[in-house]
């Protein structure tokens, strides 16, 4: 007698023969890599040997391999603490006054790290919960920024300056308040989309501690390694004279290092030591690029605009920035 499936059984069967292949998975990927290593090996060579290319190659491997064990480090600690503290310890602590919550708020980020993408989400989980919006807008500035991974990853790039540490706190602290005290003036007048509620996880805290760490170092390691190619490009290939005359002028080397953090959108537990190469620039530039890169970059515009809605980005990302450059610049000035 013949064995009966049963509907489940059917569907799943069913469902497994439906599903279609990607048509261009990780073994195309690869495949492609190998022919392009195959056919195009013969024209790369020759610039391999090229002075330049070995200058390129140390700059990139001395950033990467200087910043990895910190950022592993970084990435652990964040998650422990993410994973003790929270955002629920953040609905305990603020403030009914919504004036005196958006300066605890910002504070609250030294004890609840996390990088800028993990940010976002968790905003968004404060808001549903009933945290102001200005509240939980000033925490998700602060959190990148001020953590103790951050604090301590300055320190290391920046070795025995501790006055460049103590000013990217300051601006970057500084910064998360003002921008949230304009949303809180800005009222029933900031269009922020309605986020809708959404189910808890019921993942244990093993899962969500593994989980945490894969993402962030995933995402931070793919950044910083971005980062090193751009950095270590910048002072290999571009002509010294070019660096010198933008380096030597204090708005164009400002406003240089602010657009090069927001297009490049490295982790912020790793950007000091892409900030501590640029060795032409001024230390407020510098500080400038610390500042504006954890606060507002091109990733964290998108993924801003897709949770709070285009018209809410379209306000909210020059106002960051504007307000990163000035805070970063006037601490600069007063400690640089």
């Amino acid at each position: 007698m013949g064995e009966t499936t049963s509907p489940e059984q059917q569907t799943g069967a069913d469902k497994a023969q439906k599903a279609p292949r990607a048509a261009f998975g990780q073994m195309e990927v690869v495949a492609v890599v190998l022919l392009v290593v195959v056919f195009g090996g013969q024209f790369v060579a020759p610039y391999l040997d090229s002075p330049q290319f070995s200058t390129w190659s140390t700059i990139f491997l001395a950033i990467v391999i200087q910043s990895t064990p910190f950022l592993v480090l970084g990435v652990a600690l964040s998650a422990i603490i993410s994973i003790v503290l929270s955002e629920r310890v953040l609905q305990k602590v603020v403030p009914r006054n919504n004036v005196l919550a958006v300066p605890v708020a910002g504070v609250a980020g030294v004890g609840l790290p996390g990088c800028e993408c993990a940010a976002v989400p968790i905003a968004g989980s404060l808001i549903r919960r009933g945290i102001a919006p200005a509240v939980a807008l000033t925490f998700l500035l602060a959190a990148p920024a001020v953590n103790p991974a951050v604090i301590v990853s300055t320190a290391v790039a920046f070795p025995g300056e501790y006055d460049i540490v103590a000013a990217r706190f300051i601006a970057s602290l500084l910064t998360a308040v003002l921008v949230g005290w304009w949303c809180l003036s800005r009222g029933s007048r900031l269009p922020l989309r309605r986020l809708e509620q959404v189910a808890e996880s019921d993942a244990s805290t093993r899962q969500k501690f593994v989980a945490t760490i894969r993402h962030d170092f995933v995402h931070a390691s793919g950044f910083l390694v971005l980062g090193a190619i751009l950095a270590a490009a910048v002072n290999t290939f571009v002509p010294r004279s070019i660096i010198d005359t933008v380096a030597g002028q204090a708005v164009l080397g400002v406003l240089t290092m602010a657009l090069f953090a927001f297009v490049v959108a490295l982790c912020s537990e790793s950007d000091a030591f892409v900030a501590a190469s640029f060795t032409a620039f001024s230390d407020t530039a510098k500080l400038v690029f610390m500042v504006v890169g954890p606060a507002m970059d091109v990733k964290l515009a998108s993924m801003e605009a897709g949770t709070f809605g285009g018209a809410f980005a379209r306000q909210f990302v020059p106002i960051v920035i504007g307000t990163a450059v000035a805070s970063a610049s006037v601490v600069g000035w007063w400690l640089l």
